[in-house]
């Protein structure tokens, strides 16, 4: 396939940063970098700076500019995509040192279409019928407790059964001839110790049992740390810090394994033909691991700490304000410098929570984390503040930053005083029926509550999983909040606020990703029908 970065660097020499004035003035280039914000705002939507990092629901990372005009003329010409499969495979391996190489629509696509490569080695009979695994020979996946998340919703999607395990004796256990894969998420919990990934991989490898590695929003390391310690196979996310096509992800590993994954994925019909993977983003992807290859980590690091000292420094000049910028690179996952901003909620009359909405609601909007409150590990002082990273910024977007985060926190504030809670209208101790309006459907939950005073506790019962439930009461309002935590491959997170009235009680649903509801609430009379 050639070297395609430098093919489509401009001028041969474009390097991995948003594009300067004289790159704007390159044909092709100009309208993707000055028609895109207008793009968004013709449209009513506010783009932002992003602070927080490489988070799908803000975008994830920018393509690099040779990634753009790669796409673009990848997509002048035809080709036979199993064909382009086969020359991108081969190039990600030369690049990346592991056997083989694929591109998927995303790291949860390459996540499902390497499990159906475990499960069905691609073969077209067992194909056609996922996700029903009914008769195959393989359809058990193990997934220790320390890798269950939200993402193996990836894994589940090809119709596997989950097996959870938590030490070693429950591994060698579960493993038998029904087992297809086990499935690893890249993070701190198995670095080390008994379940860690070269454990795991050990008591695999003598069963034939490959290993998965989920390391989505990692740093691509060549040669692959995840492969050298035993993993069969890893997936990433093309668009998070390779800074690859948004919609692309990568499969590296064993050279069957991979090619069985392109089998079970799109074009190929079946039950993948919903990731798609272009030929734009195919090239895009190879072009951007070649440029992940030839990038300069350390200066790009260094311009990001540059980054972070400016924005520190200018914010460091308020009174009772502490600034931390966070130089180590620390582990492989959403690596980025840092600076953490500290001050006293009560002398600067703002928390963090509300300088992240006020950052977030007004003009040049950005976008950060979670403010938080409390003294850090770290011991630096205030009982709240912000944290800033920097990987995913614009050259320039410092000055922007630092400015208007000194003029938020330099602004005088009135701490808002927390009135004391009204006496409740009611006593909500007992069972109530929620019925909940979802933007196409309904449903019907069930609450169990016990009041003491203003405060609410009890036991909510959703569809299929019951989580404890608790709350407020002040006056005729009403506020309660229930979570399900990802132990076991899930997150939900509802919060129900509303009034009161008689033995009724109603208002708005925040269900967090899964936007907003309406509910309403009857109490449950026994003895009579719900």
């Amino acid at each position: 396939m050639g070297r395609l970065a430098g093919l489509f660097a401009i001028g041969g020499g474009v390097s991995s940063r948003p594009l300067s004035a004289a790159e704007r003035a390159a044909p092709g280039l100009e309208r993707v970098a000055d028609a895109g914000p207008n793009l968004y705002r013709d449209l009513g939507v506010r783009p932002l700076i992003n602070c927080r990092g490489t988070v799908t629901v803000i975008g994830g990372s920018i393509e690099l500019p040779e990634v753009r005009a790669a796409k673009s003329l990848a997509n002048q010409q035809h080709v036979q995509l199993d064909e382009l499969r086969e020359a991108a495979g081969k190039r990600l391996a030369e690049l990346t040192g592991a056997e083989w190489g694929m591109v998927s629509a995303g790291c949860a696509a390459a996540m499902s279409h390497a499990t159906a490569a475990c499960v069905a080695g691609g073969n077209p009979d067992l194909h056609v019928r996922i996700p029903d695994l009914t008769g195959f020979p393989k359809d058990e996946v193990i997934i220790p407790g320390h890798s269950r998340n939200v993402y193996d919703a990836a894994i589940r999607a090809v119709g596997v059964k989950v097996i959870e395990v938590d030490t070693p004796d429950e591994l060698r256990q579960a493993i038998g001839p029904k087992t297809a894969v086990i499935y690893i998420f890249a993070n701190s919990r198995n670095e080390t110790g008994p379940m860690s990934l070269e454990a795991v991989s050990s008591v695999a490898g003598p069963h034939g049992v490959p290993v998965l590695v989920d390391a989505a929003a990692e740093v691509l390391t060549i040669p692959n740390v995840h492969l050298q310690r035993g993993a069969t196979l890893v997936c990433y996310s093309g668009g998070k810090i390779i800074r690859g096509p948004q919609s692309a992800g990568l499969l590296l590993g064993r050279k069957d394994l991979v090619q069985a994954a392109w089998i079970h994925s799109a074009p190929h019909h079946g039950y993948a033909r919903a990731m798609k993977v272009g030929r734009e983003e195919v090239i895009g992807m190879v072009v951007a691991v070649e440029s992940w290859v030839k990038r300069d980590h350390d200066a790009e690091w260094e311009e990001w700490v540059a980054r972070a000292e400016h924005i520190a420094s200018a914010v460091s000049r308020i009174s009772g304000v502490t600034t931390l910028v966070g130089r180590e690179a620390g582990g492989r996952s959403n690596r980025s410098p840092r600076v953490t901003i500290r001050w006293d909620s009560a002398t600067l009359g703002i928390t963090g929570e509300e300088v992240v909405r006020i950052l977030d609601t007004t003009e040049p909007r950005i976008a950060l984390g979670g403010g938080g409150g409390g003294r850090n590990t770290q011991g630096e002082p205030g009982d709240t503040g912000i944290s800033l990273g920097m990987s995913m910024m614009a050259p320039g977007d410092e000055k922007i930053v630092a400015e208007r985060v000194h003029q938020v926190l330099s602004t005088k504030h009135t701490p808002r005083q927390a009135e004391p809670p009204k006496p409740p209208v009611a006593d909500l101790s007992g069972q109530w029926v929620v019925e909940i309006r979802y933007t196409a459907s309904t449903a019907v939950h069930a609450v169990h509550l016990q009041q003491n005073g203003n405060r609410l506790e009890g036991r909510h019962h959703g569809n299929f999983i019951a989580r404890d439930i608790s709350g407020t009461i002040d006056g005729d309002s009403v506020s309660l909040a229930s979570t399900v935590t990802e132990r076991h491959g899930d997150a939900l997170r509802y919060r129900f606020t509303g009034t009161i009235a008689g033995d009724v009680m109603s208002g708005t649903l925040d269900m967090g990703e899964y936007l907003e509801a309406t509910w309403t609430a009857r109490r449950h009379v026994f003895g009579q029908p719900s």
